[in-house]
């Protein structure tokens, strides 16, 4: 996660970016444009692709077409324990305007964090000058990176003691599951640190622990029924987005709560 990806691996990881043309139920109003030329765009702004993905298309022949996700980070924001990053979300089936949004990786854990109410979502629709407007959207994004970047270090110096950590993780566990008493693993578990480096007291540390627990799953659990299980990751697009932003608000909520 160091190094932009190539178009050879942004193909491999989302096809979707290369679509030759919009899906047959969209209109003559729909503009269509490539997302590969927009992140070329991007590119020349200084923008970077370093993670993509693409959702699974029940239908076959959606599968060129379906909603594709990519998060970039400019040359100022490559060197350090986090960076800011740029959301873009966008599908030429109908499913999807162009959405920008803000998102921070940590480098330690690879987590890719998508902020919840901190930093306002901008949708592109597909018709006019949609390059010019996904820049535009990105430099608006990116204008706020000192408003998301305050957030993280206000939960950085806020401290938690295990009770209200595990109020959190509970709380976690409740936006994927619902119902607390659904999850096949405890708070205690969600809390649990997979490296060194994440051990610590700070919400910072805290959330992102969780989050990583909550969204990229692979914890041994029991379901309701008592058998052993493996908790699942969240690989929907539209539910990792929900999740993340959800997570990110009890977070910021929390820091509010001791500050």
């Amino acid at each position: 996660m160091y190094r932009p990806l190539t178009d050879e691996q942004l193909y491999k990881f989302a096809p979707s970016i290369f679509a030759e043309e919009k899906h047959g139920s969209r209109s003559n109003k729909y503009t269509y444009i490539p997302t590969i030329e927009v992140v070329n765009g991007l590119r020349k702004e200084g923008f970077q692709p370093f993670l993509a993905a693409q959702s699974r298309a029940r239908d076959e022949i959606k599968r060129n077409f379906t909603k594709h996700m990519i998060r970039l980070r400019h040359a100022n924001q490559l060197a350090d324990k986090e960076a800011c990053e740029i959301v873009l979300i966008n599908s030429h089936d109908g499913t999807s305007s162009y959405q920008m949004m803000c998102g921070i990786f940590r480098f330690v854990c690879q987590n890719g964090m998508v902020l919840g109410d901190t930093v306002e979502d901008i949708r592109i629709p597909h018709r006019g000058d949609i390059i010019g407007g996904v820049i535009d959207a990105a430099y608006s994004i990116v204008d706020d990176f000192d408003t998301a970047q305050e957030s993280m270090e206000t939960m950085k110096s806020t401290q938690l003691a295990l009770p209200e950590a595990e109020a959190f993780a509970t709380a976690a566990l409740t936006l994927k599951y619902d119902d607390i008493e659904k999850a096949p693993i405890s708070p205690v578990q969600a809390l649990s640190s997979r490296r060194l480096a994440d051990k610590g007291e700070d919400l910072w540390t805290t959330f992102s622990r969780i989050q990583e627990n909550v969204i990229k799953g692979g914890q041994r659990g029991r379901s309701v029924t008592g058998r052993r299980v493996s908790t699942r990751p969240v690989k929907s697009i539209d539910n990792n987005i929900k999740l993340n932003k959800a997570l990110w608000v009890l977070a910021t909520q929390m820091a509010a709560l001791k500050n």
